[in-house]
């Protein structure tokens, strides 16, 4: 059985796990303070903070900007659960926006979305491939747009204008327009989950880019307050000389990353850019080329003169083909033991959503993209071998499926 995702797990990640445990030092800690550090350097922000998922990083960012029962936050239809989750967690509203063929929201129908609630937008870089943040960071700035923003909290007010907190999951080490993600928008979100291009096992970072009349320094240690309860302290400065006492400043949460998931997340940074990206767009490359003979097979975009993917994952769709025949090419694939998925099924399907009044038929490209939609394994490992050996698969199931449509 050809799998999905699996992570990349050698002798390099287990010898520094082991220097971890071994160190007597497995919660927050200087493996993962050096992580940090070293996240800054490869992204280009201001600085970094690690936490234990991706969605603590989001939920941390609207907790610190004030967003609240009454507020709204603009989130694409097309995206995981967990990037309304967290706005449903802070009592504030979701408000859904359509995307466009690539999968990403669709910039041009935000501003009819925006009123005086609006707070936060959080665009979504799905499979790698970066949001028009130049069009985003426009709107946002737009006299118009501006003076509909009403400010609720102090830093609300400084900053003046709705925040750009980027759900960038997926992007890490993608780039628009020359710049990194993490540096595109005034917040962003990483993934370390398993299945990432980079992973923790679990975990995630919020990396800072907000104007400089923000302090990194002073934003860096209220966000690390937050992700500990509130306390003033971790662990690793109460134990040193006279650090025992600490204070507690709020009701925070408990987010912090561990030296653990740290040690495994210094070892893929370090190989990433080298090993890791270039393995990922070989695997790109030869799906396009084994693909390209079949006029049913839509090739997901990846990269043009604005965008370079970090190739995450490979949506390919099946022209024409119904909701019903893409699941019968789902299962006729799995036949052949050859795990695929399907990224992701619009929020306005999930019944959480359905029962809060979402429509599915609000956004049409959004189901569009999902009714065509089936993702193809792409993890370090995958062979050239294996690779056709899912392109065949592929090709088996979806001609058997359209066959028997034609008959």
């Amino acid at each position: 059985m050809i799998p999905f995702s699996p992570p990349r797990i050698d002798d390099k990640i287990i010898e520094e796990v082991v220097d971890a445990l071994q160190s007597g030092w497995i919660t927050t800690g200087p493996k993962t303070k050096r992580f940090e550090k070293e996240l800054t350097e490869y992204v280009g922000c201001r600085k970094t903070v690690c936490l234990n998922s991706g969605t603590a990083g989001m939920e941390l960012m609207l907790s610190w900007f004030g967003v609240g029962p009454g507020d709204e936050v603009i989130v694409p239809s097309y995206t995981y659960c967990a990037t309304a989750n967290v706005v449903v967690h802070t009592g504030a509203t979701p408000i859904m926006c359509d995307v466009k063929e690539d999968f990403n929201i669709d910039v041009s129908k935000l501003e009819g979305l925006i009123t005086e609630k609006t707070k936060v937008i959080i665009p979504v870089d799905i499979a790698g491939l970066p949001v028009d943040y130049d069009e985003l960071n426009e709107l946002v700035r737009k006299k118009s747009i501006r003076s509909k923003f009403t400010p609720s909290t102090e830093v609300q007010e400084l900053l003046g204008r709705i925040m750009i907190l980027a759900d960038g999951a997926h992007s890490i080490g993608a780039k628009y327009k020359g710049k990194m993600s993490g540096t595109l928008a005034d917040a962003t979100a990483f993934s370390f989950h398993a299945v990432k291009n980079l992973t923790t096992a679990e975990g995630g970072a919020i990396a800072l880019n907000l104007p400089y009349r923000f302090d990194p320094e002073r934003m860096y240690a209220d966000l690390c307050t937050k992700a500990l309860h509130g306390q003033t302290k971790d662990a690793f400065a109460k134990v040193q000389k006279g650090g025992w006492r600490y204070d507690v400043v709020e009701a925070g949460y408990k987010y912090n990353m561990t030296d653990i998931l740290a040690s495994i997340g210094l070892v893929e940074l370090e190989r990433y850019e080298s090993d890791t990206l270039k393995k990922r767009q070989h695997i790109y490359d030869r799906y396009n080329q084994l693909l390209a003979q079949y006029d049913w097979a839509w090739t997901p975009e990846f990269d043009d003169e604005t965008k370079q993917s970090n190739h995450h994952l490979y949506l390919l769709r099946i022209k024409d083909v119904t909701e019903h025949q893409r699941n019968l090419i789902i299962y006729e694939i799995y036949e052949q033991d050859v795990s695929v998925n399907v990224h992701y099924q619009p929020l306005p399907m999930l019944s959480f959503y359905k029962h809060r009044g979402y429509n599915i038929d609000d956004y049409p490209q959004a189901f569009k993209n999902y009714t065509q939609e089936i993702s193809l394994p792409i993890y370090y490992d995958l062979s050239d071998e294996d690779i056709e050996t899912v392109v065949k698969a592929v090709v088996v199931a979806v001609e058997k499926v359209l066959s028997k449509q034609e008959a």
